[in-house]
């Protein structure tokens, strides 16, 4: 499935150049809300990436395209013996809760100029995984890896945001924009692991997965691109 998710991504990082009218990048910060954040009280940090079909003008002031979204809400990080038959040599253990989405997007973008304010719409789905990394903890090396725990579930949301306009004929980019936006995405239920769900005894790992829906606010600040 890791393997899988990273074609998509290399998939969609290469439709965004080939195909799109505007591309952007953005750093979030994610809050759970409702029930998720019952059982998820700490802010997640990731990446999102988008791509649109053309550009909003006055005339055609909306526009469809892709958004690509990564998010990690959960982390562990811990030092331990490589196995029992071999106690003295130790290795760092990294676990990761984690949700990777992929939305179709309408944003709506009526205003012109360097100011830009606009709406927009998702809808699709997410990926909720856990995975174990284990590195050397000499040369940081990861030698080992598993996913743990996963499930997919529906979302849908809407987002507003505005642009301010810092560059103009860059080459193939003809506006540049910083980014300032937040969402708001709506996740049916699912089940997931937190840092405190996983529980090692005698030699073996126990999964204790929570169940709910997964509704995300998220704040973002990056930059868009129109060709």
């Amino acid at each position: 499935m890791k393997k899988l998710s990273l074609l998509t991504v290399i998939l969609f990082c290469l439709s965004v150049s080939v195909y799109s009218q505007t591309a952007g990048i953005s750093f979030m910060l994610g809050s759970p809300q409702g029930e998720f954040r019952a059982n998820v009280d700490r802010l997640g940090y990731g990446v999102q990436i988008q791509g649109t079909l053309w550009s909003p003008s006055k005339e055609r002031p909306f526009t469809i395209g892709l958004n690509l979204g990564f998010m990690v809400y959960g982390e562990v990080s811990e030092s331990r013996p490589l196995s029992e038959t071999i106690p003295d040599v130790y290795v760092d253990v990294d676990r990761t809760n984690s949700i990777a989405n992929l939305h179709f997007l309408m944003l709506v973008s009526p205003f012109t100029g360097t100011v830009r304010p606009y709406l927009e719409g998702l809808v699709g789905g997410s990926y909720l995984s856990t995975t174990t990394d284990v590195k050397s903890e000499y040369t940081q090396n990861s030698f080992a890896e598993s996913t743990n725990y996963d499930d997919f579930n529906w979302s849908y949301g809407w987002g507003a945001g505005i642009l301010f306009q810092v560059a103009k004929d860059l080459g193939d980019v003809k506006k540049l924009y910083v980014d300032l936006k937040a969402r708001y995405l709506y996740g049916t239920e699912a089940e997931y692991l937190t840092e405190n769900d996983v529980v090692i005894e005698n030699g073996r790992a126990y999964y204790y997965p929570r169940l709910s829906k997964t509704d995300l606010l998220s704040f973002h600040i990056g930059v868009v691109a129109y060709f």
